[in-house]
């Protein structure tokens, strides 16, 4: 009894279903796609509602103003962000640089964030001999707390990271970074190695270093630990004490503190 092949017929049915599943599959993605895209939108309007509507509180409640700027992150929307890239060139509004924060509550909370990063320049700048250029976020926002107006909006560590997010366009001078379990401001160009950020995490803990300390506790060389002393001695992120019999290379703040003391 023989047996017949399979025809053509049978291959053509079959590159016609999987044609159809393939066509099947791109118009429910392409469906929800649409679907999501006008759940967001709406959603998006309903944020703005609730932006123009609570503007003041905004403004002046540092927790909401914080939870309003993660629940636009969480929807894609960069607050501080310039809208101007994503419209024409020709549009109207106010000619000048807009953001979400603009566009939703008019210019005081953006100006907010804006004069804040200016603040934060000048604090930076007003340090930098004293720590080199690397400022804790949380001693960054003291200063910045004591140096506002009376009647002025409270600053929170949230207020200042943001503020820092809005200097991005200066390069990479300023950026956050963590040592340890600490957040930093950096304002200085240059890009802490990991032997320098191991220094700076157990002057964290002491308020100082020393040679032996780290040839001891990390199994460094002498070259080694010299040499990362040396480059933070520097770039002013450690201040030597040559009154102990072996040198003690402390944190600014720390001498600071304990000479205001």
């Amino acid at each position: 009894m023989s047996r017949k092949g399979v025809g053509l017929a049978a291959f053509d049915r079959s590159r016609l279903t999987s044609a159809q599943f393939a066509s099947h599959g791109t118009s429910l993605r392409t469906t929800n796609a649409e679907a999501l895209e006008t759940q967001m939108t709406k959603f998006r309007s309903l944020v703005q509602q609730f932006a123009q509507t609570h503007a003041k509180d905004i403004q002046s409640n540092p927790s909401l103003r914080a939870q309003f700027a993660r629940m636009c992150a969480a929807i894609g929307i960069d607050p501080l962000a310039s809208s101007n890239s994503s419209s024409s060139s020709g549009g109207g509004g106010s000619g000048g640089v807009g953001s979400i924060w603009a566009q939703m509550l008019g210019r005081t909370v953006n100006d907010f964030y804006f004069e804040l990063a200016v603040r934060v320049v000048e604090t930076c700048g007003a340090t930098r001999s004293e720590n080199g250029g690397l400022i804790g976020v949380k001693e960054l926002r003291e200063r910045l707390m004591r140096g506002r107006m009376n009647g002025a909006p409270e600053i929170t560590e949230d207020d200042v990271l943001r503020a820092v997010g809005t200097l991005k366009p200066l390069g990479s001078s300023y950026a956050v970074i963590k040592v340890g379990n600490r957040s930093y401001v950096r304002s200085v160009p240059k890009e802490l190695s990991t032997d320098q950020s191991a220094v700076l995490e157990a002057v964290q803990v002491l308020g100082y270093v020393s040679v032996s300390m780290l040839m001891v506790n990390l199994s460094w060389t002498r070259a080694r630990s010299q040499t990362v002393i040396e480059d933070l001695l520097g770039e002013g992120m450690l201040w030597v004490d040559k009154q102990s019999d072996e040198w003690e290379y402390w944190s600014p703040g720390f001498m600071l503190s304990g000479s205001a003391g």
